[in-house]
């Protein structure tokens, strides 16, 4: 079976599904509610949900939200680190969410910034590590987390890398995100992702650039499925599962999980990308990044 290690953010979410056009100056009714989330924190619970053992490499601040989210990891099954950073703020996302479900997002990482080895548990018994783009993105964590994929790399541990949205990336540029692109074993983007990073509007020329960078991508198309290949394999493409969408935030993260629950407990790729298609849809179905428990 699979262990695996996911380092990146925790958040706490505040989400405001939206039935309406935001009028600037004035109120707009919403739902607001509250959740658990940040990409590396979604992946590991999807994961430990599932019957996957995962440990998450992150950090809280020293206030009433991080105590919230530690206990959500905890009735996730999730272990980790309880790194509790004192005279910081548990990081925050708010989240909108209109009548399509679509989210925009407005992060602030707060306590995650940071992460460095000294974050890091025994690496023995892990099977994979998932990363994500958000601690790479950070200034005050990159040099970190480089370190740690580094120490990964040598122990012989495969890395999935999620280098995050496209907004993000822009921020350090092309040339450097194809450069952490070469450090890693699986890439899985989105189409948007996929089309900045290699240029290329056609998913499956996407995927072949992609493959000049990591021995193997995978691309998420949302209502069209995925699609994935391996250097010297040929290219897997599955259907999406229908689902009822609600909000779209973490739908990523869940695929991620599903796709490594598979793929790192050695099954092949495109079962791989079918159960991350499944936990997908599961996830699209509720509001929220996480598992309804």
């Amino acid at each position: 079976m699979a262990r695996v290690l996911c380092l990146g953010d925790i958040m706490l979410d505040v989400t405001g599904v939206i039935g309406a056009a935001i009028k600037e100056g004035v109120e707009t009714r919403a739902s607001i509610s509250t959740h658990g989330g940040g990409a590396a924190a979604n992946v590991a619970s999807w994961l430990a949900v599932n019957g996957t053992p995962s440990y998450l490499i992150a950090r809280v601040g020293d206030d009433a939200a991080g105590q919230v989210v530690l206990s959500e990891l905890d009735s996730y099954g999730v272990q980790h680190g309880n790194h509790v950073i004192s005279g910081e703020k548990t990081g925050v996302v708010i989240v909108l969410v209109d009548a399509l479900g679509e989210r925009t997002m407005f992060p602030d990482s707060g306590a995650n910034s940071g992460l460095s080895k000294e974050d890091l548990p025994p690496l023995d018994g892990f099977t994979a590590v998932y990363v994500s783009g958000y601690p790479l993105v950070n200034p005050k964590s990159r040099e970190g987390v480089l370190e740690i994929m580094k120490l990964v790399h040598a122990k012989g541990l495969p890395i999935v890398f999620d280098p995050s949205t496209v907004g993000v990336l822009m921020e350090v540029g092309l040339k450097q995100v194809r450069e952490w692109m070469t450090l890693v074993d699986v890439i899985i983007l989105n189409e948007e992702e996929a089309q900045f990073i290699s240029g290329l509007s056609n998913p499956i020329d996407a995927v072949a650039d992609l493959l000049s960078l990591a021995p193997t991508a995978v691309i998420k198309r949302g209502s069209s499925g995925a699609l994935g290949q391996s250097r010297g394999s040929p290219l897997v493409q599955v259907q999406a599962e229908f689902s009822r969408v609600v909000d779209t935030t973490g739908a990523g993260d869940a695929f991620a999980a599903g796709f490594i629950q598979v793929w790192g407990g050695g099954g092949d790729l495109s079962d791989a990308l079918a159960n991350g298609a499944r936990l997908g849809a599961k996830c699209v179905a509720a509001i929220g990044s996480r598992p309804i428990l």
